[in-house]
């Protein structure tokens, strides 16, 4: 089934008006559940191939049909591509590979100018299946197969494949950053790879807008990072409504915790200026504490040489990590996790 996105309303989905206020909340929880960006073509479904590589059938015709309702020139773009026997063939994007001596920033630029050579996947049919509640080591498995594949991307799985091309970067801090904008009527959701080296904040990610995906680590601050994609969301004639940053990710990729995706949930509709700057500056610290005790991302070498026979000693377990005593919402408390086992439901996630 397609999956809706931000736009609509209860009363166009045929509920009843004593329900409309109800739907719209529930509709409004699913979403935020989910991290994905659509600037251009916000409440129009998209699928999820959950058959795996290669496509079969059934999901290969679901995307043609489903390019052809989107796009404007409708069925004759997709006769002209599938009817075309002189294709271009497409270049393979080669995986960065490093030198020890290679510093951090210029290692990030070429994580970056893989993923953007990969390019945004306009198809209305994102080709992985990405299950936020998955632990660490699955989710690096799927993005082992990105590189083999190296299909067109959206933004979340651009940010499980950041995490996956800089796991030996052990000095790099990284941790998702989600942004809720409204524009024209419709709720939009992008997710880029907030990254810390040297006590300066950057971001990896793919968007159909430039000014929406790589920072160079150069901010001093977590603010002026948000900051300056709020700023770009301005000139996109989007209003930010909502941050939610998530903590440090393991650079173990046999971690089985599972990544922390809403340490602080910001809504700036209830926060001052000062408030919201003050507020992504206690994330920050949360880190710097969490990592300074032991908590954050360990070194893959490091955890190992404690215990080979035991690769989780020391890694606290996903109930543990969201503890009370560890999480500090800012601006927003979060409600109860219901979600700290493995969701065995399967993952939508939205454009």
């Amino acid at each position: 089934m397609p999956l809706p996105g931000g736009g609509g309303t209860a009363a166009a989905a045929g509920l009843p008006a004593s329900g409309e206020a109800a739907a719209a909340a529930a509709r409004e929880e699913e979403q935020e559940e989910e991290g994905e960006e659509d600037l251009r073509d916000g409440g129009v479904p998209f699928f999820v191939n959950r058959g795996g590589l290669p496509v079969d059938e059934p999901t290969w015709e679901r995307m043609w049909r489903h390019v052809a309702r989107i796009h404007p020139d409708g069925e004759r773009v997709a006769e002209r591509i599938r009817g075309a026997a002189d294709l271009p063939k497409i270049p393979i994007p080669s995986v960065p590979a490093f030198q020890p001596s290679t510093p951090i920033p210029e290692r990030l630029e070429a994580v970056q100018r893989y993923i953007r050579e990969l390019q945004y996947n306009h198809t209305g049919t994102q080709f992985f299946e990405i299950k936020k509640s998955r632990p660490l080591t699955g989710l690096m498995d799927l993005a082992k197969e990105m590189t083999k594949e190296a299909l067109p991307i959206k933004c979340l799985e651009a940010v499980i494949l950041g995490i996956y091309l800089t796991n030996n970067m052990t000095t790099l801090d990284r941790f998702p950053i989600s942004f809720k904008t409204h524009f024209s009527g419709n709720y939009f959701r992008h997710i880029v790879l907030g990254v810390n080296f040297g006590g300066r904040y950057g971001a990896l990610g793919i968007s159909r807008r430039e000014e929406l995906m790589y920072k160079a680590p150069v901010f001093r601050t977590l603010s002026e990072l948000i900051f300056d994609f709020e700023e770009a969301y301005r000139r996109c004639w989007h209003t930010l409504k909502k941050v939610k940053l998530g903590h440090c990710v393991s650079h173990d990729p046999h971690s089985v915790e599972q990544i922390e995706w809403k340490h602080s949930i910001l809504d700036l509709d209830k926060l001052s200026r000062e408030d919201f700057r003050k507020e992504l500056e206690r994330h920050a610290r949360d880190m710097r504490l969490k990592i300074g005790k032991g908590t954050g991302p360990p070194s893959p070498t490091k955890d190992r040489k404690k215990d080979i026979s035991s690769p989780q000693r020391g890694q606290a377990s996903p109930h543990r990590r969201n503890s009370r005593g560890d999480r500090r919402p800012s601006g927003e408390k979060k409600p109860a996790d219901s979600k700290a086992m493995p969701d065995l439901n399967g993952y939508q996630i939205r454009v």
